[in-house]
């Protein structure tokens, strides 16, 4: 399950917005093993659109940058985000709508990051209802939709009675 912060998704989602029709990409960052994203860096899409359509690759000088900055910070990648903003990613889709489902590319994206959560968020418009999923890749290298949770706090959610705080008496 990811569990993210809502001013993180409503962070992404108004990226995704002012970057409509092109995609939006960048990163969740969070504190080494903890599983939990505290800060969004947004990030360019270096993807030529004009040229391939609808897609998104990161800048490596700036992925790079983003990288080093983590390190220093003992931070991590704990999702990595994109939207898509066009036609559907699986063949048999046929909304005609942009749909929040890993691409054949964003599989190959998951591959180099095993354990980090891709996030997509749909858009068919600026203004239109975001469709927001979060993907994994599972140990057979399928890809495993992944619960969301969307919380204000952290200090609220749990995901099991070990986390939970004892009672003060």
């Amino acid at each position: 399950m990811l569990v993210i912060r809502a001013d993180l998704v409503e962070e992404i989602v108004a990226h995704a917005r002012r970057d409509h029709p092109r995609e939006a990409c960048g990163q969740l960052l969070g504190p080494e093993e903890s599983d939990r994203p505290e800060r969004y860096v947004p990030m360019t899409n270096a993807d030529d659109a004009e040229a391939r359509g609808s897609d998104y690759r990161f800048d490596s000088r700036e992925q790079f940058a983003v990288h080093k900055q983590a390190l220093e910070n003992d931070e991590e990648p704990i999702v990595v985000f994109h939207s898509h903003t066009r036609v559907p990613r699986r063949p048999m889709t046929d909304s005609g709508l942009p749909e929040a489902y890993p691409s054949v590319k964003d599989i190959e994206y998951m591959g180099l990051q095993p354990g980090v959560h891709f996030a997509i968020v749909a858009l068919s418009g600026p203004d239109a209802e975001p469709d927001l999923r979060s993907f994994l890749l599972g140990p057979d290298g399928e890809v495993v939709e992944d619960e969301i949770q969307v919380v204000e706090n952290y200090m609220f959610s749990h995901t099991g009675a070990g986390d939970v705080p004892p009672a003060q008496g």
